[in-house]
């Protein structure tokens, strides 16, 4: 999803958030720009190590005082910072691009 326009002194906030890999988010931001984003480059120093854990990354959640993506531990990522990652990019699945072949020559 390419990024909209914004306002020079727009500063985004999380209003949603979803694990969906080990360190991968799907995260919705306030103007409705919605990025799947890995945070796995960001991950360094004391306060992240926990989130090197996959049961402990899946803790994560929109924060709306914040207004950012939170762990129990304190750790936080600044909003401004998930705005303007990369969205990142999956292949499909094999199994998944068979079934709908197969789907598709039996029509």
């Amino acid at each position: 999803m390419s990024k909209p326009a914004r306002q020079a002194n727009y500063l985004p906030e999380v209003v949603s958030a979803r694990v969906v890999g080990p360190t991968s988010l799907i995260v919705v931001f306030d103007d409705g720009t919605r990025r799947r984003v890995n945070l796995e480059p960001l991950l360094r120093g004391p306060v992240f190590e926990p989130l090197h854990r996959p049961a402990y990354f899946r803790k994560a959640r929109a924060d709306s005082d914040s207004g950012t993506v939170v762990w129990p531990n304190g750790a936080d990522i600044a909003p401004e910072t998930l705005y303007e990652m990369p969205e990142e990019v999956v292949a499909p699945k094999l199994g998944t691009a068979r079934r709908s072949a197969r789907r598709t020559r039996r029509r």
